[in-house]
């Protein structure tokens, strides 16, 4: 799975905001009030942001080797799933209440803090899920790695020698094993001499 593109979340933001402000004007066209979303819509966004990233800790710890402990990879893939599912749905309620926020404000009337105070917070409720998708996928991510063994100074397979080996390609003459064990398919971190 690919991490979220900036080009896409960028691009989701503005349609977002062009329909926030195109909804709230046809209201305004028809004689109808503007929408003000519930102030429980930023508070909500603001909530699930948190939870997110809550989840998003262990795998975290998991892929930066801070722990030992095992994590489920089915756990796994639905955290990463549902950070890129926040970030969206973070740039699609940011854009969208930041477009009737921006029409509200370039009219020529004065607003009330009862619309003002909730469309505010849903805007900064939008970016926080927005931000915190963001910061939870790549909390899922496992770094790339390192081009020396630390504990022998000899240098690690490469990402090409590493996928041959997963695939059961036999490693070149003079190569071993880093981990001492190997199997019918799979040579751990081998490298060559």
């Amino acid at each position: 799975m690919k991490r979220t593109r900036i080009s896409t979340i960028i691009s989701i933001v503005v349609v977002a905001a062009v329909a926030g402000f195109a909804f709230d004007a046809a209201l305004a066209a028809t004689l109808h009030p503007v929408f003000v979303p519930a102030m429980t819509l930023g508070l909500v966004l603001l909530a699930i942001a948190a939870i997110v990233i809550s989840l998003a800790v262990p795998v975290f710890r998991v892929a930066r080797g801070r722990t030992r402990e095992p994590i489920d990879a089915y756990y796994a893939t639905r955290v990463v799933l549902i950070a890129k599912a926040s970030s969206l749905a973070g740039a699609i309620f940011g854009g969208l209440v930041g477009g009737m926020l921006v029409y509200v404000l370039t009219r020529g009337v004065s607003v009330g803090a009862g619309s003002l105070v909730p469309t505010v917070t849903s805007v900064v409720g939008g970016i926080v899920l927005l931000v915190a998708g963001l910061i939870a996928e790549y909390m899922c991510t496992v770094p790339p790695p390192k081009t020396t063994n630390p504990t022998t100074g000899t240098p690690s397979a490469s990402r090409a020698g590493l996928r041959a080996a997963r695939q059961g390609i036999p490693p070149p003459s003079g190569a071993y094993c880093e981990t001492g064990v190997q199997s019918r398919t799979r040579y751990d971190h081998w490298s060559t001499t």
